[in-house]
């Protein structure tokens, strides 16, 4: 049942309102000035504040102000008898969520608080959202190399210096990409994400710079790359190293002058893009090899990060398996599981070539196949061959 609470030094006003909404199945209170709606919501929860506008000590301007420091997610309709378009402007420039004219309409009340809370319901399920967005690029680990790792991301994250992250496979080197990003001054702005080794070398250029109507044979509409989504935002480009010169050219022109050029046009467009890299590979190497240009190398790695592999931080172990256990058995819908000490300790026996990645899927093996607390024979049974 949806908590309402009225706010009106008139009573005839306040009773006929909570009848109404009563009857509509919504728990009502009452406070009949500023200064007790106030300490009603410290004490109290509420979806949504019916708030008169003219009343003697503190006006319901100053209430809302007061609203905004101290609930500033609960929708307050403002009402008022005297009110004209300048109050219900400065109203809705301070925060409230609409306001209504006296008498008051039966209809548009109910209608107004139902949108309200409709309202109430997407910023709360916003907000899971964005937790368990952040949870999910949580750096698990209180390792040394972790520790660095998060040091690192904190004082890079704010500025708009480009990050070339390297490691092993399965490390988590788009998790510190998705970190810088989260900590950074872009986080309201796109993260725009593209796996060079996952996109044909042909067609690796249209997808970062998009192209035009019937610049090759399948251009059949114009379409924007990757650069002009991410715009204002951070562009991650993982596997870099597998990224084709030509691609690599245009890569360090749109770095130079941050602008570029869709595939068959002949318009610069200009772009604001932090570019955050990721490779696997031994970029200095591919250079030598005249497989990557060093000129690129050196726009792209104003800072370096190295992601270490798990191998060189297994004393992080115990806090993964826990996370990881967590965190599946809830996207499985399971009911919590534990692991035993000496399953740790067998754990830590591994060899894990595949980093985070195989771990990870190690742990999902293990709930799925083990009991309820994974024991040193669920070890053994379902993840020995990944034993030294």
């Amino acid at each position: 049942m949806s908590k309402i609470l009225i706010v009106d030094d008139e009573r005839s006003i306040r009773n006929t309102l909570k009848d109404i909404l009563s009857y509509e199945n919504y728990q009502v209170s009452l406070a009949e000035n500023g200064m007790e709606a106030i300490k009603m919501v410290n004490d109290n929860e509420f979806d949504v504040i019916l708030c008169d506008i003219k009343m003697p000590e503190m006006d319901g301007i100053e209430v809302l102000e007061k609203l905004q420091e101290i609930a500033f997610d609960v929708p307050v309709i403002m009402i008022s008898g005297h009110g004209n378009i300048d109050t219900a402007v400065e109203a809705i420039k301070k925060g409230a969520f609409d306001f209504i004219e006296k008498p008051l309409d039966l209809n548009r009340i109910l209608i107004t608080i139902k949108n309200a809370l409709d309202k109430a319901v997407l910023l709360t399920e916003t907000k899971v959202l964005k937790r368990k967005v952040s949870k999910k690029y949580d750096m698990i680990g209180e390792s040394k190399a972790i520790m660095e790792l998060n040091e690192m991301i904190e004082k890079v994250a704010p500025t708009d210096a480009r990050v070339l992250i390297t490691g092993p496979n399965g490390t988590g080197k788009e998790l510190v990409a998705h970190r810088i990003h989260e900590k950074s001054n872009r986080l309201k702005s796109p993260f725009v994400e593209v796996n060079c080794a996952a996109i044909p070398s042909e067609l690796i250029e249209s997808e970062l710079f998009g192209h035009e109507k019937g610049s090759f044979t399948s251009a059949h509409k114009q379409r924007k790359g990757k650069f002009e989504l991410a715009d204002g935002g951070t562009l991650f480009l993982d596997e870099i190293g597998d990224m084709s010169l030509s691609a690599q050219a245009k890569v360090l022109r749109a770095l130079q002058e941050n602008k570029i050029t869709r595939v068959g046009g002949d318009k610069e467009i200009k772009v604001n893009v932090r570019v955050i890299a990721a490779t696997n590979k031994n970029l200095s190497d591919e250079i030598e090899l005249g497989k990557f240009r060093e000129d690129l190398y050196h726009r792209l790695s104003v800072i370096l990060i190295k992601v270490p592999a798990l191998n060189e931080r297994l004393e992080d172990i115990p806090l993964l398996a826990q996370h990881f256990i967590d965190l599946i058995c809830n996207e499985m819908g399971l009911p919590p599981k534990s692991i035993a000490e000496d399953a740790i300790a067998e754990l830590l026996k591994f060899d894990y070539t595949g980093n985070i990645r195989e771990f990870r899927n190690i742990i999902e093996r293990l709930i799925i196949l083990g009991g309820k607390e994974i024991t040193l024979e669920d070890i053994k049974l379902y993840a020995g061959a990944n034993k030294n």
